[in-house]
């Protein structure tokens, strides 16, 4: 009798675990994907798909062509770009000024404001690099994300839209914080 029971145990144990482990696991985290930079010099998740888009024009100062990621989800629009510039473009610059002028460009004409609040509007740093953090919200609380960074010569920019929901906002936040450069200053 007892090893009818322990069979029969056994086959329960061995039907039940699949059950007992899947109440376990917790469902898979949204896939996010990693992009690295051609030269290794960064890298930063957005959604998939993720689409690579390379400018032709050259604005002035330019020494290579703007290099682009997009990608859409649940709506919303995660942008990355980057441009090198030519050498010693920002050496005689104030940093935290180009970064502003370059972080804010024509946001306060295409956002004005008296129709849009400005949430975050200061410089910041990664990875001690000078930067501009502009965040501006629509009436229903929908926003505009941008973070601009300046590293030797180049160009970083991030863009980001969210809903007004908790959701929309953990993703922009985390494709925010997701860059990381291997240039560190001290």
């Amino acid at each position: 009798m007892n090893k009818l029971l322990t069979r029969r145990f056994a086959v329960l144990a061995l039907i039940v675990t699949p059950f007992a482990v899947r109440a376990q696991t917790p469902p898979p985290a949204e896939q996010w994907q990693t992009v690295v930079g051609p030269d290794l010099r960064f890298r930063f998740e957005m959604p998939p798909p993720v689409e690579k888009t390379v400018a032709g024009e050259k604005e002035k100062g330019h020494a290579s062509e703007r290099i682009a990621w997009a990608s859409k989800h649940d709506g919303e629009m995660f942008d990355f770009d980057f441009v090198d510039y030519q050498a010693g473009w920002f050496s005689d610059k104030d940093t935290k000024v180009m970064a502003r002028d370059l972080g804010r460009g024509e946001a306060e004409k295409a956002f004005p404001r008296d129709k849009f609040k400005y949430i975050l509007d200061e410089p910041i740093t990664l990875q001690g690099w000078d930067g501009y953090a502009l965040d501006i919200a629509d009436a229903e609380g929908a926003a505009v994300m941008m973070r601009t960074y300046i590293v030797k010569d180049r160009l970083y920019r991030l863009l980001v839209t969210a809903k007004a929901d908790d959701k929309a906002r953990a993703g922009a936040k985390r494709f925010l914080d997701s860059l990381r450069l291997a240039d560190t200053r001290q």
